[in-house]
């Protein structure tokens, strides 16, 4: 029971930190490399799990061999472009300047269903609208609508806007306290202490979230009791 166990998690971080290694995608927008590693590492990983009488060795070298043999393609893949599309595959443009391209449809396999579904799931229910839709290598599709079909900016409207977006930083999460962000940011705990009796909460513990912008607006919301 105890081998069991320290299999299991010395197999479940070996992959964690593998994948990690891989960068942060979602499995829709795995590229084809990816996700035939993906895959092979899952078996890889299963084998040795549920088989006491295979040496964990016999997991953990495939392993890190697929590992390091996608960290090196991955790494040719950036210094050499026919590499690249080699493995990778390119874009294929779908819609040109409002058509659609059948032939190139055809050759990714892309049926006019899905076609269609892809550009519901971006507000557009007109193919006629669309100057440019790119399949990229991940399967998505990227859509470019015409410049009169778009929202209006200020910038075309001839308007000056003043810029308010600010990305928040996250100071207490759920009762904790970050502290490095309070230091980056150039706070201390008595501003802490003063923004938590600002809004009535009796310590960090009483807060589900409480961030700061660079505007130096403060989002606070407290921490709801059980159900």
């Amino acid at each position: 029971m105890i081998t069991a166990l320290f299999r299991t998690v010395i197999l479940y971080l070996l992959l964690i930190v593998g994948l990690r290694l891989t960068g942060k995608r979602q499995i829709g927008e795995l590229e084809p490399i990816e996700l035939v590693l993906t895959m092979l590492l899952s078996d890889l990983a299963s084998v040795p799990m549920q088989d006491f009488a295979i040496p964990l060795l016999y997991g953990v070298i495939p392993i890190l061999t697929l590992l390091s043999l996608s960290t090196l393609l991955s790494y040719a893949s950036l210094r050499s472009v026919r590499l690249r599309r080699l493995m990778c595959g390119e874009p294929a443009l779908i819609i040109d300047n409002g058509k659609i391209l059948q032939t190139a449809m055809r050759r990714n396999r892309l049926t006019l269903d899905e076609l269609l579904e892809e550009l519901r799931g971006q507000g557009v229910t007109d193919p006629a609208t669309v100057k440019y839709a790119v399949l990229e290598t991940s399967g998505k599709l990227s859509v470019l609508l015409y410049t009169h079909q778009q929202p209006a900016t200020p910038e075309q409207m001839g308007k000056s806007v003043k810029d308010d977006v600010f990305l928040p930083t996250i100071l207490i999460n759920d009762g904790r306290v970050i502290a490095e962000n309070l230091r980056r940011l150039g706070y201390d705990g008595k501003w802490l202490e003063e923004q938590l009796k600002k809004h009535r909460a009796a310590s960090p513990s009483d807060v589900f979230c409480l961030s700061v912008d660079g505007a130096g607006a403060v989002t606070y919301l407290p921490k709801e009791g059980p159900s």
